[in-house]
């Protein structure tokens, strides 16, 4: 008798927390980027703000930098514990089709990620505020409720992104070691050398949502697609590895 696909759901959700390091990433997600925002605002907020050259709305989003390692550490982290004492042949016993399994195990991740992501992206943004003073913006402020809603939404996707790779890669070490020094290291590199060519790169071009006017030849969502584009190639990899290797 197969299982129906509303108790494959609840069957990764259960796995997801569950898995202690699984669920601690997730949770990481909101509490580092909470933890840097407060962190900065009442630090040197008010002085980053007082440059004539300041972003009002980037800067306030300036810790999803940090939440976005959380979010691939926790995509990363729930398809790579498949492939730790031989759990995947048990999750394919349980749930034959694979495409069925993959689909319920990646809409869970998703789903999770952008909930959290949104209300991490919401809340970091509106307490950050409360130590802004003269500097504070509301939500009213051009740009500000898209860039809260967008970096949910990036937050998401990069979670996806890694979760494909996990996929393919079988290990979230490896996952890891590929897009954390990516993100803060080559990426930065990369745009100093190739300059536009930068924009097209995941995270590059899905933290245009949360610039109030970005610059370059994409927008704030065309550049949000960009990074869902990457997250679903990869979705696609991990989705063939799943299908054709073995267990």
């Amino acid at each position: 008798m197969t299982m129906s696909t509303t108790a494959v759901l609840r069957s990764e959700w259960i796995k997801i927390r569950s898995v202690r390091s699984v669920a601690g990433s997730l949770m990481a997600v909101f509490l580092a980027t909470l933890a840097v925002t407060v962190l900065t605002s009442a630090t040197v907020g008010q002085a980053e703000a007082d440059n004539k050259d300041a972003e009002l709305v980037f800067a306030a989003f300036y810790a999803l930098n940090f939440g976005q390692i959380a979010a691939i550490s926790f995509g990363a982290t729930a398809l790579s514990s498949e492939y730790l004492n031989g759990a995947l042949r048990i999750s394919l016993s349980a749930v034959p089709r694979r495409g069925r399994f993959y689909l319920a195990k990646m809409s869970v991740v998703g789903g999770l990620a952008l909930v959290v992501g949104l209300v991490t992206s919401f809340t970091s943004f509106l307490v950050g505020q409360l130590f802004m003073g003269e500097y504070a913006i509301g939500l009213g402020e051009p740009g500000a409720l898209r860039a809260a809603f967008g970096g949910g939404i990036y937050l998401a996707l990069m979670a996806l992104f890694a979760a494909g790779l996990a996929a393919l890669l079988r290990s979230a070490v490896a996952v890891l070691s590929l897009l954390i020094p990516f993100i803060l290291i080559v990426s930065f590199v990369v745009g100093d050398i190739a300059g536009g060519v930068a924009q097209y790169l995941p995270d590059r071009a899905g933290q245009l949502v949360l610039h109030q006017s970005p610059e370059g030849s994409l927008g704030p969502w065309t550049g949000l697609a960009v990074t869902a584009v990457w997250a679903g190639v990869a979705l696609l990899a991990g989705w063939w590895a799943v299908r054709k290797r073995d267990a």
